[in-house]
């Protein structure tokens, strides 16, 4: 099959996936201890590329710094910040979504120059299941306290599940406490009212005191608005909406995204219209797919779409970027952190979210940084799999012409169903079959395609077996999605699985059956995903870019926190720059 590593806690499947967005509690305090000194150099010039805030912590006093660069030479740290006469020193740098504790100490000798050698050692910290993003400053609060009436605060900071606020001396609360309604005051006039306990109150600057409430909507009227709300002040570059569709469009060809299939303009083209049309819609199908637009002036400089094809499963696809956008960006880099992070935490507000996925082109620079190199790094984990393959387009007009007379076709029986499941336990891992939804319980993707077809949308799933006499040789699994969800519509697709020794024998009957079960469904073409050497030839068919190295990428969904770090390391300003196409 190919080299790929995979483990992952398998859930049962009495856990029925959620559509709801979740707000949930927060997570508890997570802590890594990491010593490799590679990555120790990573976490601190990406630090210092992105300009990430920093605090210097001694006793009670907190006062802010910056790290302005990593002497790679030397390993010194060049810091910028107040003159610091101790010899030792913890630092605080904010990653994404995470904080590094660093113990640092400064020679004494050193009167003027803030420089400190290299840690061995950091402490990566997680304290929120969601990422807080600073309020925007007309938002206006106002607390169900006594003698409040009528007193409004500013928001300091909110996420998905949680709200600061700066209070008054005189102004206390204790923690524990239930507040509600709170009722929030937005610029354009909405009132939104929230459920709130407060989580911890500290004193902050000029005597005030900071206030942390973990807070809900109270109806399914303030759900919607406070989840805009939060997202315009966590991604206030990028959009969501739809309403750029057409540029979207129009960025696939001038990128080169196109460039990838060897496909005509007018096979494109013929593709454009369904894909306008769904992209009209996203902003009312956020339970099962999003597309992410990064626009400027000019229009639409980069995107990104997210979809959820099966029941705990996001993918995300169609990565493209202008390559002359970066004049528009306020550091490098900053285009593809940001559809990466809005795609990416879409799929975490999720509740149902288990698993995340791509399709990958390995041969594109920085997707190989990005994906290839985060499933290497965490390959010692066993949890990540990047699976080889081969992506071909079959059109439904051209059959194989190599009719077996001794094989009959037709749906799979309970028992061929079985022998399929037991069949991937022993060739692929675990993630695969749980991910993919190719587990027994899960085999008809009733669960999975329930949000799709509830929006008058098209998925489904078909399963299709050869016999020779009683003897299943092999089987072929056909799935059906929205045409307008991709451009090379991966959601049109067919996997084929040998069942005995001779069932690759089976795959051009397959195939050809496979043309008419697509056919039916107005489908001119699909895409056959070779997962193993030797199936394309074995299918009958020729691959039209033997040069290209698809992989398909898959990680468990607590992992993408960490994910995202590392897109923020693989896109962070580097001393050289080398011009890459960012495609996927």
């Amino acid at each position: 099959m190919g080299a790929h590593v995979a483990r992952a806690q398998l859930r049962p499947s009495s856990e029925a996936p959620g559509l709801e967005w979740d707000s949930g509690a927060p997570s508890a305090l997570i802590l890594d201890d990491i010593t490799d000194p590679a990555r120790i150099r990573v976490i601190l010039t990406t630090a210092a590329a992105l300009g990430s805030p920093a605090l210097l912590r001694r006793g009670e006093t907190v006062t802010p710094l910056r790290l302005k660069r990593l002497d790679s030479a030397t390993g010194r740290l060049h810091w910028t910040g107040p003159t610091v006469d101790a010899v030792a020193c913890d630092i605080e740098i904010q990653g994404h979504h995470c904080i590094y504790r660093l113990h640092v100490t400064k020679d004494p000798r050193d009167a003027d120059a803030w420089e400190t050698p290299l840690p061995s050692r950091i402490i990566q910290v997680r304290r929120r299941a969601w990422r807080r993003a600073p309020a925007p400053g007309s938002l206006r609060v106002r607390l169900p306290l006594p003698g409040w009436l009528g007193r409004e605060r500013s928001a300091v900071d909110l996420s998905l599940g949680g709200l600061s606020l700066r209070l008054a001396p005189s102004e206390r609360l204790s923690v524990g406490r239930v507040l509600q309604p709170i009722e929030l005051l937005t610029e354009d006039g909405q009132r939104l009212s929230l459920r709130g306990e407060v989580r911890h109150v500290s004193a902050g600057a000029d005597e005030t005191f900071h206030c942390g409430l973990q807070v809900t909507p109270l109806t399914r009227d303030d759900a919607e608005p406070w989840r805009a709300l939060v997202t315009r002040a966590l991604h206030p570059t990028t959009r969501a909406d739809g309403v750029l569709v057409e540029e979207h469009w129009r960025l696939f060809s001038d990128s080169g995204y196109f460039d990838l299939a060897g496909r005509s303009s007018e096979w494109f083209e013929a593709r454009r219209a369904s894909f306008v049309a769904l992209g009209k819609r996203v902003a009312g199908l956020e339970a099962v797919l999003s597309e992410v637009v990064w626009p400027s002036e000019r229009g639409v400089e980069a995107t990104l779409s997210i979809m959820k094809p099966y029941r705990s499963l996001w993918m995300v696809h169609q990565l493209a970027r202008h390559q002359d956008g970066s004049r528009y960006e306020r550091t490098r880099g900053q285009m593809l952190r940001d559809v990466y992070v809005r795609a990416v935490e879409h799929a975490q507000a999720d509740s149902a979210f288990r698993w995340f996925a791509a399709y990958i082109e390995s041969t594109v620079p920085f997707t190989h940084r990005a994906h290839v190199g985060f499933a290497e790094r965490m390959a010692g984990t066993g949890r990540t799999c990047l699976l080889p393959m081969r992506m071909i387009d079959v059109e439904c007009a051209h059959p194989s012409g190599q009719e077996d007379s001794r094989l009959e076709l037709g749906p799979a029986t309970d028992a061929e169903r079985r022998r399929l499941v037991e069949e991937l336990a022993l060739t692929r891992p675990a993630c695969y079959a749980e991910a993919l939804d190719l587990r027994l319980e899960t085999l008809d993707l009733e669960d999975a395609a329930r949000p799709w077809v509830s929006q008058g949308l098209e998925r489904e799933r078909y399963v299709l077996v050869a016999r020779e006499g009683m003897t299943p040789l092999a089987v072929a699994v056909l799935e059906v999605g929205p045409p307008g969800t991709n451009p090379f519509r991966l959601l049109d697709s067919a996997r084929l699985f040998p069942l005995s020794a001779r069932g690759r024998d089976a795959y051009p009957a397959l195939l050809d059956e496979a043309r008419r079960w697509f056919a039916r469904r107005d489908r001119d073409s699909f895409t056959f995903l070779a997962e193993a050497p030797g199936d394309v030839e074995a299918a009958g068919l020729h691959d039209d870019a033997p040069e290209a190295r698809p992989y398909l990428w898959i990680i468990p969904a607590d992992l993408a926190s960490e994910f995202l770090e590392h897109i923020h390391e693989q896109t962070a300003p580097r001393p050289l720059h080398t011009p890459e196409k960012e495609l996927s």
